[in-house]
């Protein structure tokens, strides 16, 4: 199966510079003594959370990846879409939880739908006034 119809999100990579910079600043310190070589860890952790974290959607669903894992929630079980009061995309699934979609922001909302291949729906109205009014 082609993942050319997939769409990904993730967060910006100005933190990947950051890793790389925190990484070189660390040296000297960790060098000193052997028991600071692990402060070496936390930038490398930081950059491999910002190449792999972040938001894959595509036809068959939605898949959020974190450093260490990664969760699959097809789109059969996503009731609604949101953001939060910081603009942080939100799904509510069917049994009620509400999960964050990392990397994705409120106006990348229609992108997202776009890439289930389904139609932008406004939440609140019906699909009886909708097809009066046309």
């Amino acid at each position: 199966m082609s993942r050319t119809s997939s769409l990904r999100f993730r967060h910006n990579q100005a933190i990947w510079v950051a890793a790389v910079i925190a990484f070189l600043g660390a040296i000297p310190l960790a060098s000193t003594r052997w028991y600071l070589t692990p402060l070496l860890l936390v930038p490398l952790a930081v950059g491999l959370w910002a190449w792999r974290a972040g938001t894959d959607a595509d036809p068959t669903g939605v898949r959020i990846r974190a450093l260490l894992g990664q969760r699959a929630i097809p789109w059969a079980d996503i009731v609604e879409l949101g953001s939060d009061p910081r603009g942080q995309a939100v799904v509510r699934l069917s049994d009620g939880r509400t999960t964050a979609l990392p990397a994705v922001r409120a106006t990348d909302l229609p992108d997202l739908v776009a890439a289930s291949g389904q139609q932008l729906r406004p939440s609140g109205g019906s699909d009886d006034t909708e097809s009066s009014a046309r």
